[in-house]
């Protein structure tokens, strides 16, 4: 089976990585891919070996959560999970204004001592309810021996803590005989929290327009069906329809399944209704049904009404496999990602020993003295670091690319597949079915003396969609089985210089290997069996939404109808998303290259007496994450 899962919890790159290998640990796991920007897991097992209940148990002993349960709503959950999150966030800020307020004297109560306890008090408080899950989380994550954001933040958060109170009972036995100028940091600490929380919720707004392609296609689906039953019609929820039962469907309603039409009529011909298909083709002139004409979930009759015949319902309907489809694209991993992955790994620790060298480095350099210094300094680096701007730089890119293409009907099967698409150099293509629509009213091997463009027509798109595609520095090969005039004759019309006649689907397998033996790039698209071969072996595979099953299975890449711009659409779409996800990686790596020194005070070696403190530090470690989602939704205005 394969499954995709929301998870609770997950915050960062780190949580990502620790779910993925405590699940690939699992016996009867094949493959596990988790998405860090859609909170879900893309799983592969076998069902017999492991259920998703063990998952799931195996996950909560890591400090996580998987929603398997069918009567638990995941869209309730993560709304209870925002309003929680949302909540704390807002205590967090308030306790934090008063310990500010606090601290700096603004409100008179009592000895320093005294008014050290009540921050305390407050801080403690804050700690427990707003950051808990911090402090819960990273004890897990100790057990197992991993580490992630909740490590960094308790670790920081922890040792402020802790030092201030520290301060508070023995600052004036300890600090104060020896010269040494003491302070507590009990607002740094609830500012940290308030800080991070404040950047989870930010990422949540982001996170909920970034999966706006989903809803809308969800939003397809429809609601209710007229269930007909003898003499009468019977309004009944959507999930109340089963296969065979006979439907009608009125003008303005969404049909409720893929299915076969009985009967139609309309007010411009007593046998036929038109049916708006675009949301699924993208193809905007209404489509003629008449009996024995397919229809698709989620279509809506613009004029007329038929009665059809319920084939495929709910979860087997065309429109619920895209939305599969662009669910898992959206939770695959593109190759680069990996790399980050096994970076973003060893991050949390590499960012603890670092932190542990300045507390050092201050430590035995200024003495005992230093030691305020040496313990701020710390805090700061475990604060500023931040792993998961480079968790979120090439998932969020991706989600927001295979979204907007789901909406142009360029149907994305996996990230690799989109990431590999911006390097293609060729595009080997098929003619029949693909370049040109057959005409189905003449026989082609009986019929002589009809002109070569009276055969077939060519898709009207495709002389434009094949001119951008050269613009775009591809060259295209055209592989036909017609004859040589015919080959010719279409290649013409199609502006392709490279073209090849009575070919055979070994053939177009040879051209393909050929080409990749010369050093090029190859996308290969078709519609028809006589493609597979070829579409297997491409570097980027492309198949037309009406081709057969099997071209649509082999295919990384589908385009929805008969509109050939979508293929040059797809190719812009890949080199945006791709530089999307490199400028991201670029900045997530400068932010942490350049603030970690400035964090450990490294400024103060040649005698420039600033740093990032730990409150300031909380503040950008939010701001990198939250840049990183901005930018990636930029790509839906390019």
């Amino acid at each position: 089976m394969k499954q995709i899962i929301p998870v609770i919890g997950m915050a960062c790159a780190g949580c990502a990585i620790n779910i993925e290998r405590k699940l690939n640990s699992l016996e009867g796991v094949t493959s596990v891919s988790v998405s860090l920007p859609s909170r879900t897991v893309l799983v592969d097992f076998d069902s017999e070996r492991i259920s998703l209940v063990d998952m799931k148990r195996e996950i909560n002993n890591i400090g996580y959560d998987l929603i398997v349960e069918r009567n638990e709503s995941i869209q309730e959950i993560e709304k209870q999970e925002y309003t929680s999150l949302k909540r704390k966030t807002i205590l967090a800020w308030l306790t934090s204004a008063l310990l500010m307020v606090i601290t700096m004297g603004w409100i008179s109560i009592g000895p320093v001592n005294s008014t050290n306890q009540i921050s305390i008090l407050i801080a403690a408080v804050t700690m427990i309810y707003c950051g808990g899950r911090f402090y819960v989380g990273a004890y897990k994550q100790l057990c197992n021996r991993t580490a992630n954001m909740d490590t960094l933040v308790a670790l920081s958060t922890g040792i402020a803590f802790l030092f201030s109170v520290f301060n508070t009972f023995l600052g004036n036995t300890i600090w104060t005989p020896r010269g040494i100028e003491w302070h507590t940091y009990f607002d740094t600490v609830v500012m940290i929290i308030a800080f991070v929380l404040t950047g989870r919720i930010i990422e949540e707004k982001a996170r909920d327009r970034m999966a706006s392609s989903i809803r809308q296609l969800m939003q397809l689906a429809p609601k209710t069906a007229h269930v007909i039953n003898g003499e009468t019609i019977v309004e009944v929820p959507i999930a109340a329809v089963k296969v065979g039962d006979l439907l009608e469907v009125r003008p303005g309603e969404k049909v409720p399944a893929d299915g076969e039409v009985i009967s139609a009529e309309s007010f411009m011909t007593a046998d036929a209704a038109y049916v708006d298909e675009s949301m699924i083709t993208g193809e905007p002139t209404p489509v003629e049904k008449k009996a024995n004409s397919q229809v698709l979930a989620g279509t809506i009759p613009s004029q007329g009404t038929f009665r059809m015949r319920a084939i495929k319902i709910d979860q087997d309907t065309a429109l619920a496999s895209i939305v599969r489809m662009v669910q898992q694209a959206q939770s695959s991993k593109a190759p680069v990602q990996r790399i980050v992955d096994k970076a973003a790994l060893v991050f949390v620790p590499t960012v603890a020993v670092i932190a542990l060298i300045t507390f050092l480095v201050w430590w035995l350099i200024g003495g005992t003295s230093s030691l305020p210094q040496a313990i701020v300094s710390a805090v700061a680096v475990l604060v500023i670091a931040c792993p998961c701007a480079m968790g979120l730089a090439t998932p969020t890119a991706l989600m927001v690319g295979i979204g907007k293409a789901a909406q142009k009907q360029i149907l994305i099967k996996d990230a690799a597949a989109l990431e590999r698409l911006h390097k293609i150099n060729v595009l080997v293509t098929d003619k029949t079915g693909t370049l040109t629509i057959p005409n189905q009213n003449i026989d082609f091997t009986k019929v002589q003396n009809i002109p070569l463009d009276e055969r077939e027509q060519l898709k009207p798109s495709a002389r434009e969609a094949m001119n951008k595609l050269r613009s775009q520095g591809i060259d295209v090969y055209m592989m036909s089985g017609d004859n040589e005039e015919s080959a010719r004759y279409w290649a013409s019309k199609t502006g392709i210089k490279h073209y090849y006649s009575k070919v055979l689907a070994q053939d177009k397998e040879d051209m393909v290997r050929q080409l990749q033996s010369e050093g090029k790039i190859v996308a290969m698209m078709g519609d028809g069996i006589n493609d597979t071969q070829a579409l297997a072996l491409a570097d980027v595979s492309i198949a037309m939404g009406k081709g057969t099953d099997v071209a649509l299975d082999v295919a990384g890449i589908t385009l929805m109808g008969d509109n050939l711009q979508t293929l040059p659409e797809a190719v812009k779409l890949s080199r945006l998303t791709v530089r999307m996800i490199w400028q991201n990686l670029f900045w997530a790596f400068i932010y942490n290259l350049i603030c970690i020194p400035l964090a450990a005070g490294v400024l103060k070696i040649f005698d420039i007496h600033w740093q990032i403190t730990p409150s300031v530090a909380s503040a950008l470690m939010a701001f990198s994450s939250v840049s990183v989602v901005l930018n990636s939704l930029r790509l839906r205005y390019l």
